[in-house]
Order: structure tokens, then C-alpha cells, then sequence
């Protein structure tokens, strides 16, 4: 196995994950936002209106986004398992 094997299987790899993770770190992120604008706004300083929003809507994401994202992660899976061989010889 070459160096640039190596490289470019780990360049797919960080890839992926970044394209797996990245909808529900935006998600969060724009929830964040949204909540933390409308404490500022109506100034309530309750923790748990930072929190349960974000935490319903990662999971709301998680449902829809679920199967893409496993599709995602079968296709690289797959496609590491597939190039075995081209990698030991």
C-alpha cells in the first residue's frame, strides 16, 4: 500500500464524514441562532429554551436525514471493501 493510497482513501474518508455530519451541524447551528436572537429579544434567560430546542430539532433531522446519511456511509463502506484487494497488493 502507497502513500497515496493512503491519502486519498483518508481525504474520502474526512470527506464523508464532513458530508454526513454537516446538515445536522447546520441545523443546530441555525436553531441556536434562532433561539439565541429570541433570548435576546424578549430577554428570558432560561437554559433549557437554549437547549430543547436544538436537541428536538437534531433529532427531527436525524429522522429525515437518516437514511441519506446511511447511504452515505454504505457507499464509502462499500467502496473501501470493494478496493481491498487493490490496496494489499
Amino acid at each position: 500500500m502507497t502513500a497515496e493510497i493512503v491519502l486519498d482513501q483518508a481525504s474520502k474518508g474526512i470527506y464523508t464524514i464532513l458530508l454526513v455530519a454537516a446538515p445536522v451541524m447546520i441545523l443546530a447551528l441555525v436553531i441556536g441562532l434562532i433561539v439565541s436572537i429570541f433570548q435576546a429579544t424578549t430577554q428570558i434567560q432560561e437554559q433549557t429554551l437554549a437547549f430543547v430546542p436544538k436537541i428536538v430539532g437534531v433529532f427531527i433531522g436525524l429522522i429525515f436525514l437518516g437514511p441519506w446519511m446511511l447511504n452515505q456511509l454504505v457507499k464509502f463502506g462499500t467502496e473501501i471493501l470493494s478496493n481491498l484487494p487493490r490496496f494489499i497488493g
